[in-house]
């Protein structure tokens, strides 16, 4: 069956909002490896319609860089509620939310999510997610949207790997434990 991963900036309060503005100084050579190591694994991407909106803006434009040609050929599976159809991005295609899980199903290949935080909500509820990469950063931001708020399933997890980067970042795999 396919596996659905979460790859998620974190803060240490668990922010998962605008990592644009708090994460970028930290990356490093061993996050940019572990990063693309997840890439080359995951044949599809699952994207809410915000953080496609972003990339759209962003990747497709960008030149000699080697995520922009495995972005645009890679398959993109937009949730969104309000889109009539996907922006013309190569290998993109629109699906509702009540649709995933028979995605993850038919897909036969693993699905990526990047950010995506009203999505992710919808996963975790419907326990759709298998594991998580979470790159969390030795940051409190106080406020922001929580990958995990208050009111959300609980979650029984395992740890599977754990790296810490050279900026002090700490990534931490983490698979559903079974049942």
């Amino acid at each position: 069956m396919t596996k659905i991963t979460v790859t998620n900036h974190l803060s240490l309060d668990g922010v998962m909002e605008n990592p644009e503005d708090w994460a970028s100084a930290r990356q490093d050579d061993v996050m940019g490896a572990k990063l693309g190591e997840g890439m080359q694994r995951h044949g599809a991407l699952l994207l809410g319609r915000r953080t496609y909106e972003q990339f759209y803006a962003y990747w497709p434009t960008q030149q000699d860089n080697p995520i922009t040609d495995l972005l645009n050929r890679r398959q993109k599976y937009v949730v969104s509620r309000t889109l009539e159809e996907p922006l013309p991005w190569e290998n993109s295609t629109l699906v509702r939310g009540d649709e995933i899980a028979a995605i993850k199903e038919r897909a036969g290949v693993d699905l990526a999510v990047l950010g995506s935080g009203h999505l992710l909500q919808t996963l975790m509820a419907q326990e759709l997610v298998d594991e998580y990469l979470l790159m969390i950063h030795p940051v409190v931001l106080g406020s922001g949207q929580r990958m995990f708020p208050d009111g959300g399933p609980p979650l029984d997890l395992k740890l599977t790997e754990s790296i810490t980067t050279t900026t002090g970042v700490v990534l931490a795999t983490y698979v559903k434990e079974s049942a």
